[in-house]
């Protein structure tokens, strides 16, 4: 059993059941195969459960599904969840099920409005929102006073069920017995409707599955429009992109050309420095030799100094030998002086000697001189 199917038919149970005990109550396709309404039933009732078939939550197996194993005018609640869609004559079923009912007793139907083809051992049908006024006519066309209090089809919830849900009264003249709706406190359904109103809450003519697909293709058609906007961008950047990788390349060309041109100049300045180098190799070479040249200079400027030193030491000495010299030369020429003052004076007074040598008295007096010079000796 549904999420849905459980959770409403609680509500059922809660609307139109709650505090009235003693009750009996025939659940038509009781099984309990993955959850069952007796679960959520009143306690305090007499719960009768009738399948096809025997298994869990089932007390009685029918062997003829439109003529139930159950006193006429006995039952105060029939429900059925989820099975009325195997029943291949299911106005038949809805009859038996008018019979069992007292004239006070409801029935309670819940019914896939839509959903995947499942057997057991049929699937057969699915009940739109006019099925529960359709069920009421065919049963009073039968003989009853069936009326039907409300119906609805609920929303989704966690599957992919719309549950049909309709609420009956077997006989009109009892209907004052169940003032309150489902409806009252339960919005998640469409197309509502109820004894004491002719229009359908929450209108739809769509289903949910159609809605759902009208608005997974409105939100696919929405998705394709972003993509081919998306797409329609993305090319718009691709163009712009490209635009731009063409400027870059055309930018990289440029500067690849400055690149290149800058690179020709560097070569040229490469040269240039490279003839250059090698001029200042041949400067350098050139200074060296001069450098050496100086220094070979220098060496025989500081030999000429030397050697010039030592004459001038040589000078200095021959100056010194010199003056010494003029000094020997001065004081020779000093007594050379006096020699020839004295030789002057001896050759006058040689002279003076020989005038008187030569003189008449000096003759005379000569014998007198010699025998003086003889004494002096």
């Amino acid at each position: 059993m549904h999420v849905t199917a459980l959770e409403i038919g609680k509500k059922f149970f809660d609307t139109y059941v709650s505090g009235r005990d003693g009750l009996k109550i025939v659940d038509i396709g009781s099984q309990d195969v993955n959850g069952s309404l007796r679960s959520v039933a009143p306690r305090g009732c007499e719960y009768i459960g009738l399948d096809f078939v025997g298994g869990k939550g089932v007390d009685i197996v029918l062997t003829d599904p439109y003529s139930l194993p159950v006193p006429e005018n006995s039952i105060d609640v029939i429900v059925c969840s989820s099975c009325m869609e195997h029943s291949e004559f299911f106005w038949l079923l809805f009859l038996e099920m008018q019979r069992l009912l007292k004239p006070e007793g409801i029935v309670y139907l819940n019914v896939p409005s839509n959903g995947n083809f499942h057997r057991y051992p049929v699937d057969c049908w699915r009940f739109f929102p006019d099925s529960g006024v359709a069920l009421q006519n065919w049963a009073r066309r039968s003989g009853y006073k069936t009326t039907l209090i409300e119906s609805f089809t609920g929303i989704q919830k966690q599957d992919v069920w719309n549950d049909f849900v309709a609420v009956f009264v077997k006989d009109a003249d009892h209907i004052a017995m169940y003032p309150e709706r489902i409806q009252a406190t339960y919005n998640e359904f469409t197309n509502g409707i109820t004894f004491e109103t002719d229009t359908f809450a929450n209108q739809t003519d769509l289903q949910e599955d159609q809605q759902q697909k009208i608005l997974n293709q409105t939100a696919r058609d929405t998705a394709v429009a972003e993509r081919n906007a998306a797409e329609a961008e993305r090319a718009g950047a691709t163009a712009a992109r490209d635009a731009a990788v063409a400027a870059r390349d055309a930018a990289v060309a440029a500067r690849d050309a400055a690149v290149a041109e800058r690179d020709a100049a560097v070569g040229e300045r490469d040269a240039a420095v490279a003839e250059r180098d090698a001029a200042v190799a041949e400067r350098d070479a050139a200074v060296a030799e001069r450098d050496a040249a100086l220094a070979n200079r220098d060496a025989a400027v500081e030999k000429r100094d030397a050697a010039f030193a030592e004459r001038l030491a040589a000078v200095d000495e021959r100056d010194v030998a010199i003056l010494e010299r003029n000094a020997a030369m001065t004081e020779r020429d000093r007594a050379e002086a006096e020699r020839h003052t004295a030789l002057r004076l001896r050759d006058a007074a040689i002279a003076a000697h020989d005038a008187i040598v030569a003189s008449t008295s000096w003759k005379l007096t000569a014998p007198l001189r010699r025998l003086r010079g003889f004494l002096h000796v």
